[in-house]
């Protein structure tokens, strides 16, 4: 049974605790309030999944409370309590956004728990599906492709002892491993999994927003902020929040995720409010946070809070073993999407699959293989693939290298001419962190040729 935090508003001190005593019986957590302004006390300064408010109140009625909590987008859902003779006012509160009404007297206590279960659940559903974005919306991988390959055994074993226990766990790997799909099957496979996941890309985020864009603000918090909002971390309460490239969030802001996994409260920008973070929290980066901390850029105390349960992502060089199902795998993948009906992958092509190094690991191979299958009449074949890879079978290592660092030089020019030079949606779109582009930048003397 889904159980909640439940605000009753209602200036009848004996119903009030009619219906206290059912819902706290219920397994809910119940806070009462003996009138609207009192009641907008309490929904500006604490979270609630549920409000119960009587109709008609003295000062402020259940209508005026409902209109005043919708100055915060992320208010709860409301139940107007209301005598008989006054449900067509209750109905046509429901056209402005009120869930439903209940009159009293109250029925049987039956009715007002299955009310109450009913709108909990529906809210639960709809914050859930705020949260999801297109990715989780595709699923994951069978098993059999998410660990495939002798080298992710290991992590397949430790996935298995930590998904169930609500452990932080900090998930490394280079750039394009999968560590979000890992993070993704450590939720479904929590007791968290009914509610929701959601992920957060630290490096994409400018600086000057990543608070907000985590902890929400309130209204009027700066310039711009019209409405108060939810951030993250209430998004995906009850559930996971994933923080991807945590090794490029500015110190200050690592002060505060600190203060998260310590105390489990935060406060919205501009807001006075403590919070409740009943979520879970995965980190993930493609740094050595340990390097990090020696040079001074990442917090220590963050780190060991981080590092309670680490698992490290081999690449894709490392996996040689499973490149061929997970070729085959993307094939289907990418055939069925377009409505392609193709045969697999020629044996040339996959030959020359298996000499490339992959330097952008499974990603990298999943763009590739969607390439080939938008080009492919009937199977894969060597010509749908890259020049790259096509010319890569009997290079030698020193080749390798060099051939590498030309590759790179052109993916790196592509992409910030593609964007017209803006390095973070290049960033973006070459999947790695803002910080590292510059460097790459920096180190092949590229400055020049794309300010």
């Amino acid at each position: 049974m889904l159980t909640g935090r439940i605000l009753i508003v209602e200036d009848d001190p004996t119903f009030r605790g009619l219906l206290s005593t059912i819902l706290t019986a219920a397994g809910h957590d119940v806070v009462l309030a003996a009138d609207g302004a009192e009641g907008l006390v309490l929904l500006k300064h604490e979270m609630f999944d549920l409000v119960l408010t009587d109709l008609k109140m003295p000062n402020m009625g259940g209508i005026e409370l409902f209109r005043a909590s919708r100055a915060d987008l992320s208010a709860p859902p409301f139940v107007l309590i209301t005598a008989f003779g006054t449900v067509e006012e209750a109905v046509t509160a429901i056209k402005e956004g009120v869930s439903d009404f209940l009159t009293k007297p109250l029925k049987d206590p039956d009715t007002l728990r299955t009310l109450v279960q009913r709108l909990l659940e529906l809210h639960r559903r709809e914050r859930r599906l705020v949260a999801l974005d297109e990715a989780e919306l595709a699923g994951l991988p069978p098993l059999e492709i998410l660990f495939a390959g002798q080298a992710m055994q290991d992590v397949r074993k430790l996935t298995g002892e930590v998904a169930a226990t609500e452990a932080t766990v900090l998930i490394g790997g280079e750039s394009g491993t999968g560590k979000e799909l890992l993070a993704r099957y450590i939720h479904l496979s929590s007791g968290r999994k009914s509610g929701p996941f959601v992920a957060v890309n630290c490096a994409a985020i400018p600086e000057n927003l990543l608070e907000s864009e985590l902890f929400g603000h309130e209204r009027g918090a700066f310039t711009g902020a019209s409405a108060a909002r939810q951030g993250k971390f209430e998004m995906a309460a009850a559930g996971t929040i994933m923080l991807d490239e945590i090794g490029e969030m500015p110190l200050a802001m690592q002060a505060k995720i600190l203060r998260v996994l310590q105390e489990r409260t935060f406060e919205r920008v501009g807001g006075n409010r403590e919070m409740r973070a009943n979520v879970r929290v995965l980190a993930a980066t493609n740094r050595d946070l340990g390097k990090e901390v020696l040079a001074g850029r990442f917090r220590e105390d963050l780190y060991y809070r981080l590092n309670v349960f680490p698992i490290t992502l081999p690449p894709l060089r490392d996996r040689r073993d499973a490149l061929d199902n997970l070729a085959e795998f993307f094939v289907r993948l990418h055939s069925r999407s377009m409505g392609k009906k193709l045969s697999g992958i020629a044996a040339p092509a996959m030959k020359a699959l298996r000499s490339y190094s992959w330097p952008g690991n499974i990603r990298e191979l999943q763009n590739v293989i969607e390439r080939g299958v938008i080009l492919a009449r009937g199977e894969v074949t060597a010509a749908e693939l890259p020049e790259l890879i096509r010319g890569r079978q009997g290079n030698t290592a020193g080749q390798e290298v060099g051939m590498l660092k030309e590759v790179e030089l052109d993916a790196i020019s592509t992409a910030l001419k593609a964007v017209g030079g803006n390095r973070r949606l290049a960033a973006e779109r070459l999947g790695i962190s803002r910080r590292t582009l510059q460097y790459r930048i920096k180190h092949y003397g590229m400055i020049g040729d794309v300010e």
